[in-house]
């Protein structure tokens, strides 16, 4: 928080220390606002520039007002989550395999979509950096007991915060063994094999999973999923390009790449978010249910996992960095990661189109690499694809009809075996 009421100050000062530049004209804009800026170079020549000063400086201080009004509010607010654990069906250090077959609905009723998910069980995979729970973040939002009232065995990873000796684990240590397991005991309850669906950074995670364990996979959805890290080249890519060497540095001093880290790194793609974000939740009603999904969904932002050293390292060098995957140079347990190679299985690519975390060319660009996968693109972004109002149309519904697809006649062309070293 100290960090974003900084940053927040810092730009609206820097909105006043501006003026002078915006009335020469000198001031720098973005490719996009150049038109609008010299239309306000022009309006402001025939302003007392005492005046525009005085006036700016006043709407900076009630914005900032406003912001700390906003986090006041949420610090207040009597919401906490009290979301029942599901059973545990499979643990190995701080990573666990949630059962939601038989979780307490909380108010989730089946609908009148027609899905029937007749027992079929769907291994979901979230992000490293997050927790698990934005997949049951609430007894509003919650994906896994969506699924789960329409007849399916949703499970859910939880990676778990890595501490002590989990501080060693690699990207390797999570695909090949851990998740490699949690596939292979899924595929053991289901008697055949079974769906995989990736969330974010474990879309990534899952893309390598499914390749080492494919055999036991039926089909597998990737939800704003990152593969071509140079498409677009993004903020967060630029910041991390120019810091890389700091963080690696921070990383190799701690063990970990630290949760304010990442917040910073996540914040930089829209500085201007999180002031906004607060300011609006300062008009809400508190006991408004908007007022709840808001604190639900802000709680689970502040609840970060820290990154294990070296997969910290493979996410700041080998993806932001050098852009391995789509480069065709990104090795798990001695293969190249290829998604090219699991065809013709079924897969499904959602693209949110207001994504500013992954965003759309950076994980569009797999359905150039699966060029049979079906892709939407649900009108959302990044989180509010998977807990928004509209969650249960945008995504939620389009995957759970994929799932219950029977699979479609095999293409009549050859598996590509994946390079080896």
């Amino acid at each position: 928080m100290p960090y974003h009421l900084g940053m927040t100050s810092a730009l609206l000062t820097s909105s006043v220390a501006a003026l002078p530049m915006l009335r020469d004209g000198s001031l720098p804009w973005a490719p996009h606002l150049a038109a609008r800026g010299a239309h306000l170079t022009q309006v402001l020549q025939g302003l007392d520039p005492a005046v525009i000063g005085a006036e700016v400086a006043a709407e900076a201080k009630r914005r900032l007002e406003a912001l700390l009004a906003g986090v006041n509010r949420y610090r207040d607010h009597p919401y906490v989550r009290d979301l029942p654990d599901p059973p545990v069906i499979w643990q190995e250090g701080a990573t666990r395999l949630l059962d939601y077959g038989a979780a307490d609905p909380l108010g989730f009723t089946p609908g009148d979509d027609g899905l029937r998910g007749d027992g079929r069980i769907a291994l979901f995979v979230p992000s490293l950096v997050n927790r698990h729970y934005v997949m049951d973040l609430s007894r509003r939002r919650s994906l896994m007991r969506w699924l789960m009232v329409r007849g399916f065995r949703p499970l859910l990873v939880d990676w778990g915060v890595p501490t002590g000796t989990e501080l060693n684990l690699s990207i390797e240590d999570y695909v090949a063994r851990r998740l490699g397991a949690m596939i292979a005991h899924a595929s053991d309850l289901a008697g055949a094999p079974v769906p995989v669906v990736g969330y974010c950074m474990g879309g990534l995670l899952t893309i390598a999973g499914v390749q080492l364990a494919r055999e036991r996979v039926a089909r597998m959805a990737l939800m704003a999923t990152p593969w071509d890290f140079a498409a677009g080249d993004t903020a967060e890519r630029r910041l991390i390009r120019v810091l890389g060497r700091s963080i690696l540095k921070t990383v190799e001093q701690t063990g970990s790449m630290p949760v304010d880290m990442l917040q910073i790194l996540f914040v930089a793609t829209d500085p201007a978010m999180v002031p906004r974000k607060f300011r609006d939740f300062a008009a809400l009603d508190p006991e408004s249910d908007a007022a709840r999904d808001f604190v639900a969904l802000e709680d689970w932002l502040n609840d970060g996992v820290p990154l294990a050293g070296p997969v910290a390292r493979t996410v700041v060098h080998d993806w932001y960095g050098t852009n391995k995957p789509a480069e065709g140079c990104w090795e798990v347990a001695g293969e190249i990661i290829d998604p090219g190679v699991l065809a013709p299985m079924p897969v499904l690519v959602a693209v949110p189109e207001r994504d500013r975390i992954v965003p759309p060319p950076t994980a569009a660009a797999l359905a150039g690499v699966l060029p049979d996968a079906r892709l939407i693109r649900p009108a959302a972004g990044h989180i509010g694809m998977m807990v928004g109002s509209r969650s249960a149309k945008e995504l939620w519904e389009p995957l759970a009809h994929w799932l219950c697809e029977e699979p479609a006649p095999a293409a009549r062309r050859r598996r590509r075996s994946p390079p080896r070293k």
